[in-house]
């Protein structure tokens, strides 16, 4: 099989999973799914692909060990990072593993074939005049920690010096659907 048209998806919902899966084979891909970073290692075991699309959060476990593995395999391969909690702490970490792209859900295979087109960078992109609001910077350093501790939110919530139920609130209304 050529590894040109072959992805591997990477994300523990497993209907989110399914619909990927069917929408980038009419589109002429060999897919695999993965719902594990040991399902990962497994399918790589067994042959190589040319794209991946890594979830950020599996379970309990954090998608970029995933993308770390996958670059290692092989650097050439198209990463794009998939996350219902979309900060920049975790876009830099993605890109520096690997990744050649970071998309918040919902995207759909369109998006998710346009960013493995956009595999290259703009230099001429808009900058932005705005400051970071507070928000965001309290956001950035909550999805900080949260890697940091692995996803542990018990561990996270300490380390912020919160109530777990408070930081586990913060997650539900910021989360991205």
């Amino acid at each position: 099989m050529t590894e040109e048209r072959s992805l591997i998806v990477v994300e523990d919902d497993a209907g989110f999973a399914r619909t990927l899966k069917r929408s980038f084979e009419r589109r002429g891909y060999e897919v695999v799914h993965a719902s594990t970073i040991e399902d990962v290692r497994d399918a790589l075991d067994e042959r190589s692909f040319g794209y991946a699309v890594v979830d950020l959060k599996l379970g309990i476990a954090s998608g970029l060990a995933c993308v770390e593995l996958l670059h290692a395999q092989d650097p050439e391969m198209l990463i794009v990072v998939l996350t219902g909690f979309a900060s920049i702490a975790t876009a830099v970490e993605a890109i520096k593993l690997g990744a050649c792209h970071y998309l918040a859900k919902p995207s759909n295979t369109d998006d998710i074939e346009a960013a493995f087109r956009k595999a290259e960078g703009n230099a001429d992109i808009a900058l932005g005049s705005q400051p970071t609001s507070f928000k965001t910077l309290e956001w950035e350093r909550i999805h900080q920690t949260l890697i940091d501790s692995e996803f542990n939110i018990s561990e996270a919530a300490r380390r912020l010096g919160m109530h777990r139920r408070t930081l586990a609130r913060k997650l539900e209304k910021r989360q991205v659907r």
